[in-house]
């Protein structure tokens, strides 16, 4: 014989013998009841195991507190350090996250955000620049409060949390020129996303500024092994560069591990690396990486706050955050 699962209100008005209405009062915030009456209620649900059904609750106000967060890449630090962050701020404000992951290409996206609208999602957010803009379109047309991390989507009515990636950029080629690096090159993956191509464009207008040329080397996902292939492709080359700026610190650390141990090269003595991100990697004594730091927790705060407030402002559906630098060993002068 199976279990039953859940305990009904009705179940918990008859053991404590008080009305239905008794026990939701009991249960809403602000609600008028007696001590004597909500002590009964609350000695009923606790001998019954009863709990509030909130999703029935939010659905009859037309609101379920499901949150979905549309990411991809996962597995990778940075992501799971801002799905650790978004996930905590949601909770804290009484929401529940479901998680969509992009990674395939195929329909299963799209049917998965489908299926969590049907479960009445209030919100997304859409944590990286890969996901296709179908999905942005898709959050919007079924009425979602929708914010953008990263992305370039122009849409009206979604909040876009982006960072300043032009002003890191800029600030990097100055660190490699005041080490008195002279050849220059932007280590990138091929997934084109909006931050990374920020990048890439804010280092070589920089850099075209200081009055240098920069050497771009892109390939396949934005992750370690990339960075190995990027390394052996810019330090085979007749003239190597003498300082790198990598997109993101996986990328960092693939490249100099294929320096180090496949070209004997010194870091930061023969060639000098930056990378973007500031994950836990980053600051291993192996690393020893000088990179930008992204405010995750600000990110969250910025997104989950919005979502939550009542009457979200128009002119605040922009927020450009600042990434500080972590100076530490792989730039000659740290």
């Amino acid at each position: 014989m199976s279990q039953k699962l859940f305990v009904s209100a009705q179940e918990v008005a008859e053991k404590a013998g008080v009305s239905r209405s008794a026990v939701s009062r009991t249960f809403t915030s602000g609600a008028s009841v007696s001590p004597k009456t909500r002590q009964k209620v609350l000695d009923a649900a606790e001998a019954l195991g009863y709990h509030v059904n909130h999703l029935a609750r939010g659905l009859m106000r037309n609101e379920s507190g499901i949150v979905c967060l549309i990411v991809s890449e996962i597995g990778t630090p940075y992501r799971s350090a801002l799905l650790r962050a978004l996930t905590q701020q949601l909770q804290n404000s009484g929401k529940v996250a479901m998680l969509i992951n992009t990674d395939r290409s195929d329909g299963s996206v799209d049917l998965a955000l489908r299926q969590a609208i049907r479960y009445r999602a209030d919100a997304s957010i859409i944590l990286s620049g890969l996901p296709d803009k179908s999905i942005t379109d898709l959050c919007l047309k079924n009425g979602q409060r929708l914010v953008l991390i990263n992305r370039d989507d122009d849409r009206e009515g979604p909040l876009k949390i982006n960072l300043d990636d032009a002003d890191a950029a800029a600030r990097i080629a100055t660190a490699f020129v005041r080490a008195g690096c002279r050849r220059l090159a932007f280590a990138n993956s091929q997934a084109g996303t909006p931050s990374l191509m920020a990048r890439e464009h804010g280092f070589v207008a920089a850099a075209t500024a200081l009055g240098m040329d920069v050497i771009v080397e892109r390939f396949g996902h934005t992750g370690y092994e990339s960075g190995r292939v990027v390394a052996q492709q810019l330090l085979t080359r007749k003239e190597r560069p003498d300082a790198v700026f990598c997109a993101t610190d996986l990328l960092a650390c693939g490249f100099m591990d294929a320096a180090r141990h496949q070209f004997s090269m010194s870091v930061p003595d023969q060639i000098c690396v930056a990378g973007f991100d500031d994950i836990e990697q980053a600051s291993w004594s192996s690393y020893g990486l000088t990179t930008f730091a992204q405010p995750v927790d600000m990110i969250a705060r910025e997104a989950v706050s919005w979502l939550v407030s009542e009457t979200p402002e128009p002119e605040h559906h922009t927020v450009r955050l600042h990434a500080d630098l972590v100076w530490r060993t792989s730039i000659r002068g740290g």
